[in-house]
């Protein structure tokens, strides 16, 4: 329970200060959730735009807790919350925050896919606010990783380079279209949960194999390819995709481009109870991208996940997972 106090206490105090910020310098709490993370960072109070009673109030604030007594999960965690409050109240509806377990599951299909490299270097198009990445970078042990970022929305982006700041995790932003040029060279892995939906630039979806015969492309599938393009030969990639992704018009084209380029290595179904409405339900897409090393593995690594509160459940899932790996990897 020591760990759980100590996240709240963090979390009351980015609360509170974000909330003054807000209130004083008429800023959407989200907002003033990036500059009361600015201010732990730096150990300052940045905003010059405050008043003196404002300023002292930050101060006692902030001196109840002691940054350096907390450790990178703890700080991903409380910030967490603070996002997700201000994703609460409206100011970006369309985006949703990766939940936790996810997140964890994905560390560990990463560790067991790439768990033998020292050095990584990973990508994910669609960075959002970084939960989901630190989240892995938190659960993985490799002696050196690169790490990059790319999100169109600005707001989400300084939140991300935030939250990493506060987790020391080096990571590269890049605040633009991801589905543009990316001036990043080709990574050893991707994370990604993919934006779902139609990609209304129609100039940059030409430049794409996977471009739509006749209307708005499919955003998820120019997501995949992108990524693919900005993946070394034989390296992962860890997509969180609609249920349906091959199920749609598209999918033909999809499942084509797929077999040129990849090899899938698993796809595997999130427990339902995860998301709001069962239409809404997702999976994890796991690919190698094609190469001299790679195999394809006798059968993908196919499962449905139970409620990951159902241990017994769990348990027997990981068990085959693991027997998966011993007899593919």
């Amino acid at each position: 329970m020591q760990t759980l106090s100590k996240i709240e206490n963090l979390f009351t105090v980015i609360n509170e200060t974000a909330e003054l910020i807000a209130n004083e310098a008429q800023i959407t709490y989200i907002e003033a959730v990036a500059e009361t993370g600015e201010n732990l960072f730096h150990n300052s109070i940045l905003q010059d735009n405050l008043s003196e009673v404002t300023v002292k109030s930050l101060k006692r604030k902030y001196e109840t807790i002691q940054v350096h007594t907390y450790d990178k999960e703890e700080f991903r965690k409380a910030y967490q919350l603070a996002i997700l409050k201000g994703l609460k109240e409206g100011a970006h509806p369309n985006h949703q925050m990766t939940p936790d377990t996810i997140g964890l599951f994905l560390g560990y299909l990463v560790s067991k896919f790439l768990g033998k490299q020292k050095e990584m270097t990973v990508l994910d198009p669609a960075v959002g606010t970084g939960n989901l990445l630190t989240a892995i970078l938190n659960y993985l042990s490799f002696e050196k990783i690169e790490s990059y970022g790319v999100d169109v929305d600005d707001l989400l982006i300084k939140l991300a380079y935030i939250n990493a700041n506060l987790q020391e995790h080096p990571i590269s932003f890049f605040n633009q279209d991801s589905l543009e040029r990316l001036l990043i060279d080709p990574v050893d892995m991707v994370v990604c949960d993919l934006p779902v939906g139609y990609y209304p630039n129609d100039i940059e979806a030409a430049k794409y194999e996977l471009k739509a015969d006749e209307g708005y492309s499919y955003s998820h599938h120019l997501f995949i390819e992108q990524s693919l393009t900005h993946t070394k030969e034989n390296g992962y990639l860890f997509f969180i995709v609609p249920n349906s992704l091959f199920e749609t018009k598209e999918a033909p084209k999809l499942n084509k481009y797929l077999r040129e380029v990849a090899i899938i290595q698993g796809f595997i179904k999130l427990p339902v109870s995860l998301f709001k409405d069962e239409k809404h339900g997702k999976s994890i897409l796991i690919l190698q991208k094609k190469g001299e090393d790679s195999v394809a593995p006798k059968q993908a690594l196919l499962a449905e996940l139970p409620r990951f509160s159902n241990k017994e459940a769990m348990n027997s899932i990981m068990k085959k997972m693991d027997d998966w790996f011993k007899e593919n990897k």
